[in-house]
């Protein structure tokens, strides 16, 4: 009897995919069977996520999954994007399309924060960075305008959205719209500014000091929570009538680390794509001043740890440059713009943390500002300079990349001994070269779709422990099985 598939739903800014995973010959293969375009939309003067045609999207990618799997599908998990979430009705439902976290409705609620607990302080208390796009600002920020209000806390008037409506991580809200179970993974959970480094939980005391309600939270469960089996409509196909749906590591930063096969106890990891991570695994937080002021964050690991990384700015300022190009009537495909980078010099390079370089629409204009500003030739923008801008981003994201590694060698210690790269990055052999140049370190290629690999990682991981946490070394076994034939 055939082994029953499993189902990873990676959403991602750009595209949110299905993967299907199935067995032949005992031997596991996977594949992406259904792709939904994504990307924020503007709504007025706000940013959203189109999560209603992301949901559509996804009930029919799950729809294909059960056509393609007749031995039945065992599993099903989620990971995403950090920071955002959906606020929910009474009756369960999405209160509104939810914020997306380049909406600038922030830059308030963080200043305000600030005057409140310092960033510093915040960050020594959760580890995690404290990121204006963070999901504490963000929560702060749903009422229509905040002001500072008595003693010290952060008040509200003109409130369009209830503060104390229950809320879910996005990916979560996919688990939720699946099983009807309301949780917060770990994973996810750290990253949004609310969880407490010693007690690994929320910090009702910083609830209560900024305002925010606690029971508007969700509960915590650890990676490979089983949450139930499958509700609604598709649960009434045969493929899913025995399906369980599992948290896996939901961020998908998580579970694409959790995806490596190889011990990284001497390597750095970068994950690239919208954003780029650079970082390690640690077994203990590191909130020194140094590690602040480099922008370093303490998120958690799938089945322990932390992640111990810097946020960098990274092939969104590309897609803004492409699209820009393709409205002109100047379309360029990635792989094009890279074979002609390849063969282009440039003295300019960017600071990939600056502010506006993270904000949507006319990124060659701020790619211009920037390089004035730094003190370095603008580029014109014309047909037959595409090329030079992408080596211009390309060689910025190298020197930003050898600034992390540094940083960390310094925090740590110890001295690196290779870099893992994973995430689309790895199938541009420009930046991979260049990298390796900037660092000095070997780049070592994974696998494009790790945060599939770890989602199913931490599924199977998850039924092999049948009611026990699962292990770093149980993710890693299956890891192994699954990039066996691959890349990784």
């Amino acid at each position: 009897m055939q082994e029953a598939a499993r189902v990873a739903i990676d959403l991602g800014a750009e595209s949110c995919r299905v993967s299907l995973l199935r067995w032949t010959n005992s031997k596991p293969n996977f594949e992406v069977i259904h792709r939904i375009p994504n990307g924020p939309l503007r709504r007025g003067d706000s940013l959203c996520w189109p999560l209603s045609r992301i949901l559509a999207g996804l009930e029919e990618g799950l729809r294909k999954a059960a056509a393609a799997a007749p031995e039945g599908i065992a599993s099903v998990g989620v990971d995403g994007w950090s920071v955002d979430y959906v606020r929910l009705a009474p009756d369960g439902s999405m209160l509104r399309e939810p914020f997306c976290y380049r909406d600038e409705r922030t830059t308030a609620t963080k200043e305000a924060a600030d005057r409140i607990i310092s960033s510093f302080d915040l960050y020594q208390r959760t580890g995690t960075y404290p990121h204006k796009i963070n999901t504490v600002y963000q929560l702060l920020a749903d009422p229509a305008a905040c002001t500072e209000g008595e003693n010290g806390k952060i008040g509200r008037k003109h409130q369009k959205i209830d503060a104390g409506a229950p809320w879910v991580m996005f990916p979560e809200f996919v688990l939720y719209w699946l099983s009807g179970r309301r949780v917060a993974e770990y994973t996810n959970a750290t990253h949004t500014g609310l969880v407490n480094l010693k007690t690994e939980n929320w910090d009702a005391e910083l609830f209560e000091l900024l305002g925010l309600q606690l029971e508007a939270a969700p509960p915590l469960v650890s990676s490979g929570t089983v949450l139930g089996p499958l509700t609604g409509p598709l649960a009434q196909l045969d493929a899913f009538r025995a399906t369980q749906i599992i948290a896996p590591a939901t961020h998908d930063t998580a579970s694409a680390i959790a995806g490596i096969p190889t011990d990284l106890s001497s390597a750095a990891y970068i994950s690239s794509g919208t954003w780029s991570l650079v970082g390690t695994i640690t077994r203990e937080p590191v909130t020194s001043k140094h590690a602040f002021d480099a922008g370093y964050t303490n998120i958690g690991a799938a089945a322990g740890g932390l992640l111990f990384h810097s946020l960098i700015n990274s092939m969104w300022v590309l897609k803004q440059c492409m699209d820009a190009w393709a409205a002109d009537g100047r379309p360029w495909s990635i792989e094009e713009l890279v074979q002609r980078a390849a063969g282009r010099s440039t003295d300019g390079v960017l600071d990939m943390d600056a502010e506006t370089l993270m904000l949507d629409s006319g990124m060659p204009q701020r790619i211009n500002h920037e390089l004035t500003r730094l003190g370095f030739d603008a580029i014109p923008d014309v047909a037959g300079n595409e090329p030079l801008f992408a080596r211009t981003i390309f060689e910025s994201l190298a020197l930003r990349y050898a600034s992390a590694t540094a940083n960390l060698e310094k925090m740590l210690g110890r001295k690196l001994e290779r870099i893992h790269m994973i995430g689309g990055a790895t199938r541009n052999k420009l930046l991979v070269e260049l990298t390796e140049q900037r660092t000095g370190l070997r780049v070592e290629i994974g696998e494009t779709e790790s945060s599939t690999v770890g989602n199913l990682a931490v599924q199977l991981a998850a039924s092999e422990a049948a009611g026990d946490r699962v292990t770093p070394a149980g993710v890693r076994k299956w890891a192994a099985l699954l990039c066996r034939d691959r890349l990784c």
